[in-house]
Formats: structure tokens, C-alpha cells, sequence
């Protein structure tokens, strides 16, 4: 239960809210890979080009849902440091009511103008129909996945972490189940995979909901309590800019790429971008690992420094980090040694290989210190500290990263552009942890002067 947070010990926690998160993260992450198989041995090694172009769109749709959920996720911890379950509750409802909201708005506008964003972020007329076709059912879903996803971050932050790994894991099996049988049995294709990303969707919307509506749960949707509260959505939007900002920088970081590989690989320009998508995908499994650890902290964080217990605060980052340092030198070894066993997965087509051989060599050779950079940068968004957070996020993503792909590549060619990720990485890290050993000693003596007030 909630009180817990304040109370058991710190490693004891970190096991029962992130162990959870980080299975299910692993879940997910394994299921974005395995689809890419089921695309890639099942429509071609075009469709996994294809399904890259939609990497950066998918980051953008789902940006929109993490500025509430992230943000809500954040107060709910805060209030229930204080022992406020009435304003915990009224940030669930306010949630799933902006869930439902930008839901809405992002999945129609992106249908309606579906082709000429696709062709922004690199679509070319061998790729834009698997892409489109892949996006539009992915977008006719967007209601469901905005309310699962708002909804399970807000399961776990208010402690119960364990069911909200059950619903990323429902929605993972029946995914997988799906899939295969809707590409391979039905021939639907690239749609297929798509199709079931929605139904396992929903499978899991479904039990996150009867959560939320149970008398079980210590916080849950109610009624008669208020739906629209200004000042608290003020409060949500602002903690959740920092992960929005990090999903649009994202977005925005793969188009820099795909153009820039377009360009430099010339008539491999497709094949490139490929390659990339498997790397990204292999990237993604270590990086969602990392989420998984952040995720967990979040709670016990937000309860601790809601409650000014700094020391509780403090012990928790630092297993944090240590946990995430590890994981990223795992992925380090592993790519580094076996690129071609990782790519082999997704496809026999001989030129992808050997670009993706090059690009998980080169990229992956700053990614040590990308778990500090994560847990750091989210550490401040758990503080309720959103100006850090983006701060920090911005610099991996965009401040760094877009001045090296308009340098390297020219100097380097292919090379290039998976050098300046790897530059850019390194150097984000370095500034992540400068900033935390100036701002600690800051917020230690503010930490009880925090207040979350959103009364109207």
C-alpha cells in the first residue's frame, strides 16, 4: 500500500515497484522486437523500412498522452506523501478526462494529414504504404491507448506496481498471439501487426479500468468528485513537459537521422534507414529496461520528497543509478560483440546487415552512460522539478545531437550519423551528472518547504 513508500526499506521497494515495471518494460520491449520479426520475415525487408518511417510519428502521438500521464503520475505520488487522497483522486479523473481529450484531437488531425507527415519524416514511395498502412490503424486505436497508458502509470504510482505490470503483460501476450496469426494465416500484411497492437490494447484498457472503478483501490475514478480542476492540470502539464519534450525531441531526432542517412547512404538510402530501425528496436530493449527502474523510483521519490524525508530520497537515486550504469554497459557488451547475431533476427538481407554491423558498433560506443543520463533526468521530473528535467532531456535528444548531424556526416559519411548519436550520448551524460552535484545540496535544504496546493 501507498504508506509503505515512507517506511519500508529503500532496496526492499525499489525490488517491489521496479522489478514490476522493469518486466514489463521488458515485456514490451521484447514484443516491439519480435513484431519487427513477424514484419520483417513475414511482409519483407522493405516493411521493416516502412515501420521505421512510423518510428517518429509513433513518438510524437504518444508524447501527447505522457504530458498527462507522466505529470499525473508525479502529484498523485506528492499527494499521497501528504496524506491527501482527495486531490490523488482528483488528479485520476483529471487525467482520464485529457486522456480522452488529446486522444481525440492528435488521432484526427495525424489521419487526416497522414501521407504528408509520413513523407516529412522519410517516407519515400517504397516505403509510404507499409507506413501508412501500419499508422492508420494505429491511429484509429489512439483512445484506447491514451486511456491504458494514462491510466497504468497512474496504477503504479499510486502502489499498486505489480497490476500494472499484469496489464503491460496482457497487453504484450495477446499482442503476440495476434500477430503472427494476422500475418502469416490471414496475409493481412503489415495492417495485421497493427491490429493487434490495438486488440492487446485493449484487452489491457479493460482491466485497468475495472481497477480504477473497484472500492479496492485507495485511489480510483469517483464521480462526484471534480473532473476539470485548472490549477492541478496546470501542475500536471508542467511536470509532464519534460517526458513530452523528451518523446518530441525523439520524434525529431529520427527524422534528422533518417534524412541524414537518406543523404549520406545515397542509393542505399532505404536500406539504411532499415538498419536503423533494428538498432533503434535493440536500442529501445535496454532503454525501456532503464524506464523500468525510473518508473519504479518515481513513487517512492515523489512520496519521500512530498513528505521531506531526504535521506529516503537520496538513497533511492543512488541505487538508481548504479542500477541503470549496469544495464547500459550490458547493452554495450552485447551489441558491440554480436551485431549480427542481434540483426540476423530481423532479416537475411545481406546489405542491411552489414550497415546495421557498422552502426551498432559506432553508436553504441557512448551508450555506457546513457542509464545515469535517464535516471538522473527523471529523477529531477520526480521531484517535480520539470525545468531540470527538460533541461537535461533536450540535451541528449536535440542540443547536442543536431549540431553533431550536421557535422559529422559530412566529415564521416554513414559513419557519421551513428558517431554523432554516440557523441551526443556522451556528452549529455557528463552534463547530467555536473547538474546533479550542483542541484542536490539545493534541493536537500528546499525539500520541506515544497508545497501542492491546486485549490481553486
Amino acid at each position: 500500500m501507498p504508506n509503505t513508500l515512507g517506511t519500508s526499506p529503500i532496496g526492499k521497494l525499489l525490488v517491489q515497484y521496479s522489478l514490476p515495471a522493469i518486466i514489463a518494460s521488458l515485456v514490451t520491449s521484447l514484443y516491439n522486437i519480435v513484431d519487427s520479426i513477424f514484419i520483417g520475415r513475414g511482409v519483407g525487408a522493405m516493411a521493416i523500412s516502412g515501420l521505421a518511417i512510423t518510428f517518429p510519428l509513433m513518438n510524437l502521438v504518444v508524447a501527447f498522452c505522457v504530458l498527462i500521464s507522466a505529470g499525473g503520475s508525479t502529484i498523485s505520488s506528492i499527494f499521497l506523501g501528504q496524506r491527501n487522497i482527495e486531490k490523488a483522486t482528483d488528479t485520476v479523473n483529471n487525467v482520464m478526462l485529457m486522456c480522452v481529450v488529446h486522444a481525440a484531437v492528435i488521432g484526427t488531425l495525424c489521419l487526416i494529414f497522414l501521407d504528408p507527415i509520413l513523407l516529412f519524416f522519410g517516407a519515400t514511395k517504397e516505403t509510404l504504404p507499409y507506413a501508412r498502412d501500419f499508422m492508420q490503424i494505429i491511429l484509429l486505436g489512439t483512445p484506447i491507448s491514451y486511456i491504458f497508458i494514462g491510466l497504468n502509470n497512474l496504477m503504479r504510482a499510486t502502489g499498486y506496481p505489480a497490476k500494472a505490470m499484469v496489464s503491460a503483460i496482457v497487453s504484450v501476450l495477446v499482442n503476440v498471439v495476434l500477430a503472427p496469426l494476422f500475418i502469416f494465416k490471414f496475409s493481412w500484411g503489415i495492417r495485421g501487426a497493427a491490429t493487434a497492437t490495438i486488440i492487446g490494447q485493449l484487452s489491457a484498457f479493460i482491466w485497468v479500468l475495472c481497477h480504477f472503478l473497484s472500492h479496492k483501490s485507495a485511489v480510483r475514478l469517483q464521480w462526484r468528485r471534480r473532473w476539470f480542476v485548472p490549477r492541478l492540470l496546470s501542475r500536471i502539464y508542467g511536470i509532464g513537459l519534460s517526458p513530452f519534450l523528451m518523446n518530441c525531441c525523439a520524434c525529431l531526432v529520427v527524422v534528422f537521422i533518417n534524412k541524414s542517412l537518406l543523404e549520406a547512404a545515397g542509393a542505399e538510402g532505404n536500406t539504411a534507414i532499415g538498419a536503423y530501425g533494428i538498432i533503434n528496436r535493440t536500442t529501445m530493449f535496454f532503454i525501456m529496461v532503464i524506464f523500468g527502474i525510473t518508473q519504479g523510483m518515481q513513487p517512492i521519490l515523489g512520496f519521500n520528497y512530498g513528505a521531506g524525508n531526504w535521506m529516503r530520497v537520496k538513497g533511492t537515486l543512488s541505487r538508481g543509478i548504479w542500477i541503470g550504469a549496469s544495464i547500459s554497459v550490458l547493452g554495450v557488451v552485447l551489441c558491440e560483440l554480436f551485431p549480427d547475431t542481434i540483426s540476423h533476427m530481423f532479416t537475411d538481407d545481406g546489405p542491411m546487415v552489414t550497415i546495421a554491423r557498422d552502426g551498432f558498433r559506432a553508436y553504441f560506443s557512448g551508450f555506457a552512460i546513457v542509464g545515469v543520463q535517464i535516471v538522473i533526468q527523471n529523477y529531477f521530473q520526480s521531484l517535480g522539478k520539470p525545468k531540470l528535467s527538460i533541461f537535461l532531456s533536450l540535451t541528449r535528444q536535440l542540443i547536442f545531437l543536431v549540431p553533431m548531424l550536421w557535422v559529422l556526416p559530412g566529415l564521416l559519411g554513414m559513419k557519421g550519423v551513428w558517431y554523432a548519436m554516440a557523441t551526443s550520448d556522451l556528452l549529455a551524460g557528463l552534463l547530467a551528472i555536473g547538474t546533479l552535484l550542483y542541484m542536490n545540496p539545493r534541493l536537500a535544504r528546499s525539500i520541506s518547504q515544497e508545497t501542492y496546493d491546486t485549490e481553486d
